[in-house]
């Protein structure tokens, strides 16, 4: 089993880091484990969830009304 970091998964998502805390943070993308002070995600449930389709469109819709918002 291989855990990835915040920075590989972002990579993964084509996403920034902060973005995939946010996405982590509201319960969209899989549990991660936590390891003391360092949060990692299991790259088996990480793939499965994009195999999956991982549909963030509402979340980029949200993020987008925010920013119209603001």
């Amino acid at each position: 089993m291989e855990l990835l970091t915040v920075r590989q998964v972002a990579a993964m998502l084509k996403l920034s880091t902060r973005q995939v805390f946010k996405l982590s943070t509201s319960g969209r993308l899989p549990e991660p484990v936590k390891l003391a002070r360092s949060t990692r995600w299991r790259e088996s449930d990480i793939a499965r969830w994009i195999e999956s389709g991982c549909d963030m469109s509402e979340y980029a819709a949200r993020r987008q009304a925010v920013s119209h918002d603001a």
